[in-house]
């Protein structure tokens, strides 16, 4: 139970940092980053929370993943449901304010993509299941054997698209998060010594059947 609850709280500490790298991102003011021009262009169709929306997309994502062969563990459930609350969260109380010109839009919006990128460090190598955006990443990675880096950025960038198609705002943050997202990723694991692909993440029905048979 000791090293469960430690994986957990693993979890949880990344799942904060990754809100709140986002939360750096959207108050640069330069530009969303790819999967905010996205979440942010549907929540202004639907009247929404950049929140909520990121939980439903999630959901989405999820089921395409699951089809695609990855593991679904508590971590990915997770990831759908926290990273939205925590980013409402941030976002409302008002905790980081909006760039007021350029050079501080740009040091912002860097920091909070390496500070995504130690977010997803934490809650992955907890081996409870990678978030559904950064499965799709794994997915790539295992399909094509290109390093994660690259693999990020080949998301990133068609969501972007994607997202500008759907109205959302693109501008010099959008094109500085797209391109360097992969990059900070990759730096970060790096160093940390990381290989996503050797991790064998647990799902969600191993992690529960476990704690029942540690509990008799």
């Amino acid at each position: 139970m000791k090293q469960f609850l430690i994986r957990l709280i693993n979890v949880m500490i990344g799942l904060f940092l990754y809100a709140l790298g986002i939360a750096l991102t959207v108050q640069a003011h330069i530009g969303y980053a790819p999967w905010d021009v996205f979440h942010i262009g549907l929540a202004d169709k639907f009247g929404s929370t950049i929140g909520i929306v990121s939980i439903f997309v999630g959901m989405i994502i999820v089921i395409i993943v699951t089809f695609a062969g990855e593991k679904i563990g508590l971590g990915t459930v997770l990831n759908v449901i926290v990273i939205g609350i925590f980013l409402d969260i941030i976002l409302e109380s008002g905790i980081i304010p909006i760039a007021l010109n350029l050079p501080l839009g740009v040091i912002m919006i860097v920091a909070g993509l390496f500070i995504i990128a130690i977010g997803s460090y934490f809650y992955m190598k907890s081996a409870f299941g990678t978030g559904p955006r950064d499965n799709l990443m794994v997915v790539l990675t295992k399909k094509t054997g290109m390093p994660i880096g690259i693999c990020r950025s080949i998301v990133d960038i068609t969501v972007t698209v994607v997202g500008w198609l759907l109205g959302g705002m693109v501008g010099a943050g959008t094109i500085i998060a797209a391109v360097a997202g992969g990059l900070c990723i990759q730096i970060v694991f790096k160093m940390l010594k990381f290989d996503v692909t050797a991790i064998k993440h647990e799902t969600l029905f191993y992690t529960f059947a476990s704690l029942i048979k540690k509990n008799k």
